[in-house]
């Protein structure tokens, strides 16, 4: 809105008889006539933030949150203060907000769905836009690592458990039994969950007011704990179920500090040793390589099926293809799991370049 259609909305009507001109054009009254300009411009000034805060384009238009609306900018400014964006990460999320037109910055980082549609849309403008590859790779990185940080945050997450989703996964804890369960319905007086059962099937009836711990994770995976009671029992479809008394008492819990995705990736392992010794030493890789299948990965790691000998503490150069695109990383084994004629080996990531980094990264978040 323009100072000219502020000032037709609210005309200064002055009279001839508001101020008295004397022969020599000096008003009678100055005192009264700088109050009057001062309450004028107070009020011209009051409606110019108004119509700002409204962000308000070409009279309702859509704005982004990236230095369109008053209200926005300041939300933005909140989220990038609490979840401890640095400038190049806060700047990349005004980029991510912008290019998709956000307009309620904080209802998107509350809901991963649609902060991920946000994020896929900004990774393409980035693949096109990019004068080079090395320039598409950095911005990529930095494009990751502000979404790990929202991931990682506290921020938008859920208060209560009348928030959750049906089918979430809760591990109930009580005494030294643990058993997992899924809800059936959060929008009900109580939680209710399906009917606990043990290996064979028999349902288990834990006693009416028990107190209980329960775990679960949302999709996000962020992880949340609460504690609560057993209120009874019932059906519901036809079925019995479960029912928790409701909490808005979580407590959220640290997770893994990258989000990791299932798979099924054929890989090939080369196992890496130090050769020399003092300043000297220097990483050779053997030429003799072991197969595997890669079962789950993150930046930080991943997990492979193998029938080769493995040792914990054994690095190993690992590669795979990702599309058109080959992978390497450096990788220690953390851990190994027998499961029958199989091994699984638990790798920890010592070195990624820039490029694999990000193609991880598109795969996790099924961007690419």
């Amino acid at each position: 809105m323009s100072i000219c259609n502020i000032l037709a909305l609210y005309p200064l009507q002055v009279s001839a008889t508001d101020l008295q001109w004397r022969e020599s054009g000096s008003v009678e009254n100055p005192a009264a006539l700088i109050v009057f300009v001062v309450v004028a411009v107070l009020i011209i000034g009051s409606l110019i933030i108004a119509n700002a805060a409204k962000g308000g384009s070409g009279g309702g238009g859509r704005t982004s949150s990236g230095g369109g609306g008053f209200r926005s900018f300041l939300a933005m400014q909140r989220l990038v203060r609490n979840i401890g964006l640095n400038s190049d990460q806060a700047r990349m999320l005004n980029f991510v907000f912008k290019t998709d037109d956000v307009i309620e910055p904080e209802k998107s980082i509350s809901n991963p769905a649609l902060l991920d549609r946000h994020f896929r849309r900004a990774y393409r403008v980035i693949e096109t836009s990019s004068k080079s590859d090395e320039e598409a790779q950095s911005r990529y990185a930095v494009l990751f690592s502000t979404r790990n940080m929202l991931e990682n945050s506290s921020v938008g997450t859920i208060s209560s458990t009348r928030q959750l989703r049906e089918d979430t996964n809760l591990t109930i804890t009580y005494g030294r039994e643990k058993i997992k369960v899924n809800v059936v319905n959060a929008k009900t007086e109580n939680l209710t969950t399906a009917m606990p059962k043990n290996v064979l099937g028999t349902q288990i009836k834990i006693p009416k007011g028990t107190r209980v711990s329960v775990l679960f994770f949302t999709k996000s995976n962020k992880g949340f704990s609460f504690e609560s009671r057993i209120t009874g029992y019932s059906t519901m479809h036809g079925h019995p179920v479960l029912q928790i008394a409701h909490s808005n008492q979580l407590r959220f819990l640290s997770h893994r500090r990258f989000r990791r995705r299932h798979a099924v990736i054929a890989c090939f392992m080369f196992l890496v040793y130090v050769e020399g010794n003092g300043k000297k030493q220097r990483l050779v890789v053997d030429k003799r390589r072991l197969t595997g299948n890669i079962a789950d990965i993150s930046v930080g790691g991943c997990s492979i099926k193998t029938s080769s000998p493995v040792k914990v503490g054994a690095r190993f150069k690992i590669e795979f293809a990702q599309g058109e695109n080959n992978v390497a990383a450096l990788g220690q084994v953390l851990r190994i799991n027998k499961t029958g004629i199989s091994t699984v080996i638990h790798i920890k990531f010592l070195r990624l370049s820039k490029k694999s980094m990000n193609l991880i990264n598109a795969f996790v978040y099924e961007y690419d």
